[in-house]
Parts: C-alpha cells; sequence; structure tokens
C-alpha cells in the first residue's frame, strides 16, 4: 500500500510542477492592461477558473492528501530491531556450569612451578 501512495505522490508532484510551468502568469499582462486595449484589470482576468487551474488545484490536493498518507505511514511503521534486541529472540546456546579442568602442562624443567621461567 506504501508504493502505491509513493508512486501517486511522485506523479501529483510532477503533475503540479508541469501544470504550474505551463500556465500563463498573471503579470504578463500586466502591460497590456495599461493601454494595450486588454480586456483583464491589473492583476489578470477575475472570471471562472479554466481547465489548467483546475487541474493544478486537483493535483495538489491529490499532492497533500498523499502527504498526509506518507506521514501517517511513517509513523505507525514498526520500530526495526537493534542488533541486541534481535539477539534476545534466539535461542541460546548452553554453556555447561563449569569448565573442564586442565591438564598441568608436560615437559619444562623439573621443580618449576607454573608462570615460572625455567633457568
Amino acid at each position: 500500500m506504501e508504493t502505491v501512495v509513493w508512486a501517486v505522490h511522485i506523479l501529483a508532484a510532477l503533475g503540479v510542477i508541469g501544470l504550474v510551468l505551463m500556465q500563463h502568469g498573471k503579470g504578463a499582462d500586466m502591460g497590456a492592461a495599461f493601454g494595450s486595449g486588454a480586456s483583464g484589470s491589473l492583476f489578470g482576468s477575475s472570471g471562472s477558473a479554466n481547465f489548467l487551474s483546475r487541474a493544478t488545484a486537483i493535483f495538489a490536493a491529490v499532492f497533500f492528501l498523499t502527504s498526509l498518507g506518507l506521514t501517517y505511514f511513517s509513523s505507525h511503521k514498526s520500530r526495526p530491531m537493534g542488533v541486541m534486541e534481535s539477539q534476545k529472540n534466539l535461542v541460546q546456546p548452553v554453556m555447561p556450569k563449569t569448565l573442564p579442568a586442565v591438564p598441568p602442562a608436560q615437559g619444562g624443567a623439573a621443580g618449576s612451578k607454573v608462570g615460572e621461567i625455567p633457568k
């Protein structure tokens, strides 16, 4: 489900970018409003919205909703376990309670003690 939301989110972002770049800016008609015979006012016509502006609003709404959805998914995702936490769930090996007796070292100088350097 999350991958579908990511795909829709990216498509909505690209759609908003493309539609905004295709639209005609309101400032472009300002020079025409001062005597060139333009029918619009100083900051563009105040008529009904055309197809591009409505499509941009729809893509922006979809982008906003998918942003909220991705935020929800990221906040409700199970946290990954760290190395120490994942080791707790594994079966622990059985360790012997006592270590086996180590036989005394063979060879060496007669009468030398453990850890002593023979002369």
